[in-house]
């Protein structure tokens, strides 16, 4: 059909496989309404078959991808094959982001005429070998309005180096080029070169570490909800107490403020920046000089009673209490002058950050005034780059710099946390991590909207754990404007990110490759996948881990296409390996011995999505979802079913030798089950930090909303009382789990295989 082939073009499915053995075509006005959101007018046959003329015409013409890929290797380097297929004689000059220049000619019929010469890279004095990475602190550049078109190329001059008919292709420093190609006929195309090493940095051949919601943790000291103060501090302890090789932590994003503020930390305002929710104000340095300290004491024992009321009195975490507070006492933190050291690192950070960070400081400031979805403000307003925006940004530029100055207050506290981990001996520190995408009227959909596709929103086709498919609510980047800006805004979001971090998880990872889409208005069984550039994607993540130094971990629970596993495992991106979920799913379906399991991962119990183990391994679990009407079969059956499957991996741990404790200890049980973690390859393995004291109570429950409390539970123990940070260190029940790893633990067997999972086995 001309629309499938239309489709094809632009990297939209008209059909998708939810398993082996079926296929599902995708709707016609599914594919159509998708394609409009990607610029393409497919709305009647007669402009089907034109957009597709066009297309197929630029295919045709098109010299260069957008963005070209080319792999760091050892030895001499092949060129890139967006490269190498050029025409004979075509002329390729890169323009490394260190301004340092190489020319390049496709082998063939030579440039006219010259005598010869030699491929020549000038370089800047003490620009470096062209191996090095280019230095991280540069700021990365902001994407264009338009996707650029084609440069003109550079004049010839008699200073420029005769190019040869054969010469090999050069050694390019990591980083991201331009790259100009001229063919002997004279046409002209200019693409983004990503130069990337082949792997990510990996973690030492054996690690653990806590995974935890930062918010639910909180101290004698944090107001209300866990920080970042507490977060230092938890990783000082883990890190020297107990071998912590890391601490996993929940995205730490700019949410939207409401009334009420979404809780979820998956939905945020920007991903680029973190919520100053998260500052503990005492370790800010103006604090000590505000002059008026009634109003801060007045502020502290407020804050002290809304600590109280979730530690003592049963209520839940009230994020929007908590940040009411905190702003009131940054707003009068920032009436004090920036001491000039001070105000110079300020100067620095405003400086690496740029247009990004004034970007999402603008729509704060206007988000303070015409409420947070920037769909519903004046018109002039809800263009960035607008005439009108320009004057409010003026009028406001006292609430702008607010903004820019909690932002930086909360880097450093980032930075402060990280060195923390790194103290105390941490190999990797802490794991920040990346949400799928963003809320559609926060700051990054205003700042980068011609990135985002309108009308549509991203989410995930039915599948065993959820029947009618799901819509999360969150709007999809473009993957041609990504490609046509050279991926500007995801390598200044991965950049942030990792900052100040020793790894980077990355939910739902199997969004490089492709992701679902759902007009909006539709059901989510009325969305399609769109594909995007993986290799590309894959060439800025790993290039970015790279000159941070940092892990790549890669949440890839459920359906997971063939071949995108492998793909990141090749790049050195860790899976994610869930215990529950680990089965022979290809032959006996019983429990995975451990020596199957795959070595680059990170092996837990559970995630914040799922039951605590001490949930599971009572049937809790079950209960809730009973309580809450959640469940689709009796609730006998559902209770027999459960019983059975605990029971099979009791025996099976009971068999591996891993419950001295006897099956009927609950404390034994656990211990059993993160005994049988550490018999795995994994080379980094996770304890859900509620695990150590017996919370029974999971922190997002899928399917609900109302009815019960996602994101807004503190830490507690068995009998559901909420434990303080002082009371998790010196818990008997923790520091009896936490001996599991530093007592006669074995070291990992070797021969790990291929991961297998069940179908559409994800969770949320």
């Amino acid at each position: 059909m001309t629309l499938d082939r239309l489709a094809a073009l632009h990297g939209v499915a008209t059909s998708y496989d939810p398993s082996p053995d079926r296929t599902v075509p995708v709707a016609d006005a599914t594919v159509v309404a998708v394609l409009a959101a990607l610029g393409v007018d497919a709305a009647t046959p007669e402009a089907v078959a034109t957009a597709l003329a066009t297309a197929e015409l630029a295919e045709a013409e098109r010299l260069l991808p957008p963005t070209v890929v080319h792999w760091h290797t050892p030895g001499p380097p092949p060129p890139p094959p967006a490269l190498a297929t050029l025409p004979p004689g075509t002329m390729v000059r890169v323009e490394a982001e260190d301004g340092g220049e190489t020319r390049w000619v496709t082998p063939g019929v030579a440039e006219p005429p010259g005598p010869g010469g030699a491929s020549v890279r000038a370089e800047r004095p003490g620009s470096g070998e062209a191996s090095a990475p280019a230095d991280r602190s540069a700021p990365p550049e902001p994407p264009p309005a338009e996707p650029p078109g084609p440069a003109e190329p550079p004049v010839a001059t008699s200073a420029d180096p005769p190019a040869p008919e054969h010469t090999p292709w050069p050694a390019l420093p990591l980083g991201v080029h331009s790259v100009t190609a001229r063919t002997p006929d004279g046409r002209v195309a200019r693409a983004t070169l990503v130069v990337a090493p082949g792997r990510t940095p990996q973690p030492p051949a054996r690690t653990h570490g806590f995974l935890v919601q930062l918010y639910s943790l909180l101290s004698a000291h944090s107001w209300g909800m866990g920080d970042l103060g507490d977060l230092a501090e938890l990783a000082a302890w883990a890190g020297r107490a107990v071998g912590a090789g890391f601490l996993q932590i929940n995205p730490l994003h700019a949410a939207v403020p409401g009334t009420p503020t979404d809780p979820s930390p998956y939905r945020p305002s920007s991903r680029r920046f973190p919520d100053p929710v998260h500052l503990r104000i005492e370790d800010v340095p103006e604090y000590a000089y505000v002059r008026d300290r009634r109003r801060l004491d007045e502020l502290l024992k407020a804050a002290d009673a809304l600590r109280q009321s979730v530690l003592n009195d049963g209520e839940l975490i009230d994020r929007d209490a908590v940040w009411a507070l905190k702003r009131e006492a940054l707003e009068e933190i920032a009436r004090v002058p920036l001491a000039p050291g001070r105000r110079a690192a300020y100067c620095d950070y405003l400086a690496q950050q740029g247009q990004a960070l004034e970007d999402h400081a603008t729509w704060c400031a206007l988000a303070e005034r015409y409420g947070p979805d920037w769909a519903r403000w004046p018109q002039g307003l809800r263009d960035p780059r607008s005439a009108a925006t320009a004057r409010a940004r003026r009028e406001l530029i006292d609430r702008v710099d607010f903004h820019t100055r909690l932002a930086w207050l909360t880097d450093t506290q980032l930075a402060a946390a990280q060195r923390a981990a790194r103290e105390a001996g941490m190999a990797v520190g802490l794991v920040h991590d990346l949400a799928v995408g963003v809320h559609p009227g926060g700051a990054d959909a205003w700042a980068q909207q011609r990135t985002f596709a309108r009308g549509m929103s991203v989410g995930a086709p039915p599948d065993a754990f959820n029947a009618r498919g799901q819509d999360w609510g969150l709007p999809p980047w473009r993957p041609d404007v990504l490609a046509a800006t050279g991926y500007a805004p995801y390598r200044g979001l991965l950049r942030n990110l990792l900052r100040h971090a020793g790894a980077l998880r990355i939910d739902h990872v199997m969004g490089l490759f492709r992701l679902w889409w759902v007009p909006q208005g539709q059901e989510p069984t009325a969305g399609t996948y769109v594909r995007y550039d993986a290799e590309a994607m894959l060439a800025v993540l790993v290039l970015e881990a790279h000159r941070a130094g940092a892990v790549v971990i890669g949440e890839d629970l459920g359906t997971v296409e063939p071949g995108v596993r492998e793909a990141l495992g090749r790049r050195g991106v860790l899976g994610t390996s869930v215990l529950w979920f680990e089965r022979d799913w290809g032959g006996t379906d019983r429990p995975l011995p451990p020596t199957a399991w795959r070595e680059a991962c990170v092996a837990t119990a559970t995630t914040h999505d799922l039951p605590s183990t001490a949930a599971r391994l009572t049937g809790e679990h079950v209960g809730l979802r009973h309580r809450l009407g959640l469940l689709t079969r009796p609730l006998a059956e559902e209770q027999a079913e459960d019983a059975a499957e605990v029971g099979e991996w009791l025996a099976y741990l009971a068999r591996l030798g891993l419950l001295p404790e006897g099956a009927r200890g609950e404390e034994g049980a656990v211990r059993a089950v993160y005994r049988f973690l550490l018999r795995t390859p994994a080379r980094m393995v996770g304890v859900w930090l509620p695990d150590a004291v017996g919370d029974r109570r999971p922190q997002n429950l899928p399917g609900t909303w109302d009815q019960y409390p996602n994101w807004r539970l503190p830490v507690a123990g068995p009998d559901g009382r909420p434990l303080t940070l002082e009371d998790l260190v010196s818990s008997p029940r923790l520091h009896g789990l936490m001996r599991v790893f530093t007592v006669g633990a074995r070291t990992a067997p070797t021969g790990a295989r291929t991961h297998t999972a069940p179908p559409g086995a994800r969770p949320t």
